[in-house]
């Protein structure tokens, strides 16, 4: 009887979603800046669910940046579409859309005189009224992405004291205390040591799984894609060469039509992880 309940409770959740089941898609998307010579995105279809981890792989200029800016509905494309939950970002209420959509850019203007614990709390901002009052889930997602980001200890320090690394962590934190549905990161693991990369990447993929976050993160961390991330884009000059699996994507062949680059890909014996070795440059 309870496995009937559950079945038709899945059955009407899955009436409820938007097409294809996608809670972030783009739709043929191309976007050509004004004056440019040739479009920064060409033709872009992709399809994120809750729980998946994307990764955008490219060299620098591939389109990584724009894609995301599109799918966080602050750039419009030329053609195509974009949505979030089936509705089109162009059509979708702006306050809505920044309780749903969280994005944390490549660089950001450093927050001065605010607390770290601020910082963070300005990601609760689009669940709350006019007079910003923190309600109790306000402060529980606030602790808990602090918690989660490892930056407890730090709460009352004034984020431009912080190191690169740490103001990163803070604006990831920012983005996880919002609650999102869908999570853009563009080379969110720049800045942050050892350590806190293999902290981060994991809690992002547990992150996207516990919540059911759509996750994309534009990155050039090959090792890291392949071992957190569920599936993988390579652009190159705005356009999709493959898309798929991390282990179909990530072959030597591909990685070299896009990176310009020969890249060994290996296996690591104790781990079974694979690793990437750059070896030459064209």
């Amino acid at each position: 009887m309870e496995n009937a309940r559950q079945a038709a409770k899945a059955g009407e959740t899955a009436a409820a979603r938007p097409r294809n089941d996608a809670d972030l898609e783009l739709d043929h998307v191309s976007v050509r800046y004004p004056g440019a010579p040739t479009s920064a995105l060409s033709d872009i279809s992709l399809r994120v669910r809750g729980g998946e981890v994307l990764a955008l792989l490219g060299a620098n200029g591939a389109g990584k940046s724009t894609l995301l800016r599109v799918a966080a509905g602050s750039l419009t494309p030329t053609s195509g579409a974009a949505r979030v939950g089936g509705d089109d970002l162009a059509k979708k209420d702006r306050r809505a859309l920044a309780r749903e959509t969280a994005f944390v850019p490549q660089a950001e203007a450093v927050a001065w005189g605010f607390r770290v614990r601020d910082v963070v709390a300005m990601g609760r901002a689009p669940h709350q009224g006019v007079w910003m009052f923190e309600s109790e889930d306000d402060r529980t997602a606030i602790d808990e992405a602090m918690d989660r980001c490892d930056l407890t200890a730090v709460a009352d320090r004034p984020v431009d004291t912080l190191s690169g690394g740490e103001q990163r962590r803070v604006s990831i934190a920012r983005a996880l205390a919002q609650k999102p549905r869908v999570l853009l990161l563009d080379e969110p693991a720049a800045f942050l040591d050892v350590r806190h990369r293999l902290s981060f990447y994991r809690l992002l993929a547990d992150s996207a799984a516990r919540d059911r976050i759509a996750c994309v993160v534009a990155m050039h961390d090959l090792d890291a894609a392949a071992r957190f991330a569920s599936s993988a884009i390579l652009m190159r000059e705005g356009r999709i060469l493959a898309s798929g699996t991390p282990d179909d994507v990530m072959t030597s062949e591909r990685l070299e039509a896009a990176l310009d680059a020969e890249v060994a890909v290996g296996v690591h014996d104790a781990s079974g992880q694979r690793y990437f070795l750059p070896v030459t440059t064209r």
